[in-house]
């Protein structure tokens, strides 16, 4: 079987405080992306988990991969389940605040469990979600959906961006979540995004802020570069994604008036 796990962009990203269990609340809007991974899952013979993958290269042991661990986490409660061999095609950039490795371990978990017909109630599969990360429940669901806590309390969001264009720019520099937490300024963002579908697109920039761009654009000026020549090309509104360092822009329409990104960039409409 295979399916396209897909990435996604945070429109807005609020940290809100920090959790006994060392975790972080936080207020976002996860925006589902027309960029995939592919990712083969096929019964296996075999005694153990296999595992390939080809695409951009990761940089981790196939059992330090997500989709690894999604398969054990299963295999730990459901001691029958069959050995799978599995194949990913990664397209999705890593560690650049898109999900990829989260998408790749929830589309893992919910078709294994479609495959194999596993009997797992809501609760279990987003208990299952969360201990590959925060950002896993949200793949379960896979619409624009406004998160709360660690990214797991999801409520439907409209799709505030039919008919727009979105450019997504990644320069291949990697942003450590952890420091990007440490390095969190005390004067974030004070306004809710319960309301942006209320808000026209073209004020988001003095409503909707990611409050890792304060610390990631001061670290990594080049990152910043980015967002201001979105601007500059037209861009209604233009932010960095999770912690970086993919930086996105919407357009009301597709243009060749870009700027002259490098050539190692990882430039793309979605």
């Amino acid at each position: 079987m295979v399916v396209f796990p897909s990435a996604k962009i945070n429109l807005g990203l609020n940290i809100l405080d920090k959790r006994t269990d060392g975790f972080h609340n936080l207020e976002t809007i996860f925006y589902p992306i027309n960029l995939c991974d592919a990712l083969e899952i096929i019964p296996s013979n075999a005694t153990d988990f296999e595992f390939t993958q080809t695409g951009i290269p990761l940089d981790c042991a196939p059992e330090k991969n997500l989709c690894f661990k999604a398969y054990q986490s299963l295999k730990d409660i459901f001691p029958d389940l069959p050995q799978v061999k599995v194949h990913l095609h990664k397209s999705i950039p890593t560690g650049a605040g898109m999900g990829g490795g989260s998408s790749d371990g929830a589309f893992m978990l919910k078709t294994l469990e479609f495959m194999f017909k596993l009997s797992i109630d809501d609760s279990l599969r987003l208990s299952l979600a969360l201990e590959l990360g925060s950002d896993c429940p949200f793949f379960l669901y896979n619409k624009p959906a406004l998160a709360h806590g660690r990214g797991e309390i999801l409520t439907p969001f409209p799709n505030v961006l039919k008919g727009y264009h979105i450019l997504i720019v990644n320069p291949g520099i990697h942003v450590n979540t952890g420091w990007a937490f440490r390095e969190l300024s005390k004067d974030r963002s004070p306004h809710s995004l319960e309301n942006l579908s209320e808000i026209p697109l073209k004020d988001w920039n003095k409503w909707v802020k990611n409050d890792f761009e304060t610390p990631v654009f001061h670290h990594y000026p080049e990152i910043a570069s980015i967002k201001e020549s979105l601007y500059e090309s037209g861009a209604v509104y233009a932010s960095m994604s999770g912690s970086g360092s993919t930086v996105f822009g919407i357009f009301h329409k597709k243009t060749e008036q870009l700027p002259a990104f490098p050539e190692s960039y990882f430039c793309k409409w979605v």
